[in-house]
């Protein structure tokens, strides 16, 4: 990623890419009648792990290890690689704009599912840590009652 010195260009100019990239992405599926990968998982209550598989706290997580979303209308926002609709343009550039100036964000939320973690809140950073590529992002993991 080729940053050009204005944080405000550069966020732009990485927004453009993801949107871009989701569109593509959506373009290559029509073609091959696929609709594998195309929207963020809803992970339902009966997926979530409860005890044994992890405990509760903040720690590091791999962004691939994000496996679906617990908010429904972060399905619509977001693709299953966290690749933002035009419409999310204003809260994305923020969150990059954050970062890209130092400033430290919050952990995400996570919760425990089978094959990873079912994020809770935190989209946006997600979307702009894939962006960034990062590999992984600090997460507050939820530790749910049996």
């Amino acid at each position: 990623m080729l940053l050009t010195g204005s944080e405000q260009v550069d966020a732009e100019r990485a927004f453009t890419r993801m949107v871009r990239s989701r569109r593509r992405a959506a373009l290559s599926r029509s073609l091959r009648r696929s609709s594998c990968g195309a929207r963020l998982r809803v992970v339902a209550d009966r997926e979530l792990v409860r005890r044994g598989l992890g405990r509760g706290g903040t720690r590091e997580i791999p962004l691939d290890a994000i496996a679906g979303t617990l908010e429904p209308s972060r399905a619509d926002v977001f693709d299953a690689s966290f690749r933002p609709v035009p419409a999310a343009r204003s809260r994305w550039e923020r969150v990059w704009l954050a970062e890209q100036r130092g400033k430290v964000l919050p952990p995400i939320s996570v919760v425990p599912v089978a094959d990873g973690y079912a994020i809770r809140d935190g989209h946006h950073r997600v979307s702009v840590a894939h962006a960034r590529g990062a590999l992984t992002i600090d997460a507050q993991i939820e530790a749910l009652p049996g």
